[in-house]
């Protein structure tokens, strides 16, 4: 679940420029039947009575942003609508909201638009999928989280095991041909055998793509009060790794390839609006609490819905947060990402982009973690090994 917002009366400095092209944009719902207790991203539960106000408030904001942005500069390739979980608004409601994206933004001429709607089982029923993949959305992102019911009730998901596999056959009937769906493991309690089950489940459905994530603990969750107080115990670390073991294994005999840490696509089916993240490349957001980044400037838009709505209809700055980021500061952030994708980062793109050598700027650091195998460095390219992979956050923070 991702999150990301746009210009509206930028400050000085802040139109994109067509030097520094953007080509993708994220929109954010924030609306959620409930908090599931592992959640840190920004969503409000209970809140349906905002749904009118966040879309008249967006819908202006996605006219304000185009008129910023110049033509030359914005060719969008990628859509994302997140939350939270955007199909608790209106399926028409959407679908306009998607219309007022297309008809305000240009889009890149040579490349088919990658759009994509994130979705919790039980939220939308056929006909509404079909409205939707009418309105132009042609990627599904489906949270199912786990597909057995003791999980599910521990994760605190609203939706059953069967809800998630009605939405994924209702979503193939509404005629979806690119559906990705989101798993977790290393839960409380869970088994390598549980992980088995959900996973060899998950790939029955033949989907193009699958988001694994191992469920981590975030502060200021309910699950991070439960460690606190040791009522909720994880899988020990040799559990989890053997869990990753058995991903490797099923994911590669249904025909699909890790191309990032957590996520495995079939051919021709990554998905390019995260790549575009990965690469630490600019994007658009809109709508409250969403975060972007626009001519190395990363902003947050409020998180307060009545304020947000107040400030677009004024015309006023609506950011709480602005951060301008330094050459070094983004040079760091693009290997870091950049690292998180199977295929590495190439070194003459690094210097060429920031005129920076990687090799000369980590120096020992980079090549005492080659040396541990943790790295690999080949001419041009530098990626993590199978190892780097497994402890990826203890080599991203030597780099950070």
């Amino acid at each position: 679940m991702t999150a990301q917002p746009c210009l509206t009366n930028p400050p000085e400095g802040m139109a994109i420029h067509p030097k520094r092209p953007c080509s993708a944009l994220y929109l954010h719902v924030p609306f959620c039947l409930q908090k599931c207790p592992y959640c840190s991203f920004f969503s409000l539960a209970g809140k349906n009575h905002l749904q009118p106000l966040y879309a008249k408030a967006v819908s202006m904001q996605i006219r304000q942003t185009a008129s910023n942005c110049a033509n030359e500069s914005c060719r969008l390739e990628t859509i994302f609508f997140g939350g939270g979980t955007p199909t608790l608004l209106p399926t028409e409601t959407l679908a306009r909201l998607l219309g007022d994206c297309l008809n305000a933004f240009p889009v890149a001429a040579d490349k088919k638009l990658e759009i994509t709607i994130e979705a919790n089982p039980a939220t939308v029923d056929k006909n509404d999928l079909t409205i939707l993949r009418l309105a132009g959305f042609n990627r599904l992102s489906i949270g199912v989280q786990s597909l057995t019911e003791l999980e599910l009730a521990l994760l605190g998901r609203p939706h059953t095991a069967l809800d998630a596999r009605q939405t994924f056959s209702d979503a193939r009937q509404a005629g979806f041909t690119n559906i990705n769906l989101d798993l977790m493991y290393g839960l409380p309690g869970q088994r390598i055998a549980d992980w088995r089950y959900n996973l060899e489940q998950a790939l029955a459905l033949a989907p193009e793509h699958l988001s694994l994530y191992e469920l981590t603990i975030e502060e200021g969750t309910p699950f991070a009060e439960q460690v606190r107080r040791g009522s909720l115990r994880l899988p020990a670390e040799e559990d989890v790794l053997a869990m990753l073991e058995e991903t490797k294994t099923l994911v590669r005999q249904a025909g699909f390839r890790r191309y990032e840490i957590s996520n495995y696509g079939r051919s021709g089916f990554q998905c390019r609006h995260n790549i575009n993240y990965w690469q630490n490349r600019s994007y658009i957001g809109l709508g409250p609490g969403a975060v972007g980044c626009l001519n190395h400037t990363r902003y947050t838009a409020t998180k307060d819905i009545e304020q947000f709505a107040e400030h677009i209809a004024a015309g006023k700055p609506i950011w709480e947060d602005e951060e301008h980021l330094t050459k070094e500061e983004r040079f760091r952030e693009t290997v870091i990402m950049g690292l998180r994708m199977t295929s590495g980062i190439s070194i003459a793109g690094l210097q060429k982009r920031f005129g920076i050598d990687p090799l000369a700027y980590y120096g020992p650091t980079l090549d005492r973690l080659i040396r541990q195998g943790l790295l690999h460095h080949d001419n041009d390219h530098l990626c993590l090994t199978d190892r780097g992979l497994l402890l990826a956050n203890m080599v991203m923070a030597e780099l950070v």
